[in-house]
């Protein structure tokens, strides 16, 4: 097979790349800015569909590997931004895809859409406008596709692993604190983890059998706490991890929320649902069983400088 990796020089885009070429298929590359490994330099935010028909000419698939950051500050209403930044994008290119007779995709979502099937109750899509847009993704994307061209939606969670100096945009933050001397305390929840390489794999698997299902994926589920003794002992400054009450947990979260009104602003993840997320195990079931060590001291070896690239928690 012939595949266009949207996103190709990031995180998760690079690993995918990796395993195609891997397997005997050919990969080329879209990525905003030009560089050595980008065959078509391209921001796809403001590509139009006739824009893309040439590059996907002569293709087989596609993979749209691109980020989207959920906790990015942005003046209210946030929702138009984000469905600009996440959906349109995802609409446009498997137009362009069905048009020029490609026959497999996969788009890279978020494994919030995943826990929203699972507890509607949650009203998930109600309170954050970042995952209403990533359930609009899949059901869009999937409509512009057609039938013919079926697209699978991995469904990700925090992702670990490098490829070069890329690495998740949360990686900087967690190192320095767990290098730090601060008290490393966390809510009770908990959260899925899976390694950039393992989502390559299952997006391969994907192309390669024509799947066109909702995928989660998850190599390990980790409570907050050993997620964060983990990555302390990756970094050389094994200590105890406390556990934040949840009292605490909920009005640090309604602060950030007033914060946000005050300046006009808002974020993917509403500040004020925050800890509902937090305190509740967002694990996935069944997990590939993978052990995300060599992925955490991939992502861990150095000082950070370069986070905030590529690929966040889904």
């Amino acid at each position: 097979m012939r595949i266009l990796v949207v996103g190709g020089t990031g995180l998760i885009g690079s690993h995918v790349v990796d395993v195609l070429r891997e397997r005997g298929h050919a990969a080329t590359t879209l990525a905003r800015t030009a560089g050595p490994t980008v065959d078509h330099p391209l921001d796809l935010g403001s590509a139009s569909t006739d824009e893309l028909r040439p590059l996907l000419a002569g293709h087989d698939g596609v993979v749209y590997a691109t980020r989207a950051d959920e906790q990015r500050l942005l003046r209210k209403p946030i929702y138009p931004k984000l469905r600009r930044d996440i959906v349109d994008p995802v609409v446009r290119l498997f137009t362009a895809a069905r048009e020029q007779g490609l026959t497999c995709g996969v788009v890279m979502g978020s494994y919030y859409t995943y826990h929203d099937r699972l507890h509607p109750q949650w009203r998930l899509p109600a309170h954050h406008a970042y995952i209403r847009c990533r359930l609009e993704q899949a059901r869009e994307g999937r409509a512009a596709a057609g039938p013919g061209l079926p697209v699978a939606v991995l469904e990700l969670p925090f992702i670990f692993g490098r490829a070069g100096d890329r690495v998740s945009n949360w990686v900087g933050p967690l190192d320095r604190w767990a290098r730090s001397r601060a008290p490393l305390l966390v809510p009770a929840g908990g959260t899925a983890a899976a390694s950039a390489r393992s989502v390559a794999d299952v997006a391969v698997d994907a192309l390669e059998q024509r799947r066109g299902e909702d995928i989660p994926v998850g190599d390990e589920n980790l409570t907050w706490s050993e997620m964060i003794t983990r990555i302390a002992g990756a970094v050389d400054r094994r200590r105890r991890v406390g556990r934040l009450p949840a009292a605490a947990v909920r009005t640090v979260a309604r602060l950030g929320g007033a914060f946000q009104a005050l300046g006009r602003k808002q974020s993917g993840i509403n500040p004020a649902h925050l800890a509902d997320l937090l305190l509740a195990e967002l694990f996935i079931e069944p997990t590939t069983g993978r052990s995300l060590d060599p992925a955490l001291r991939a992502t861990f070896i150095e000082p950070t400088a370069a986070a905030g690239h590529e690929s966040p928690r889904g």
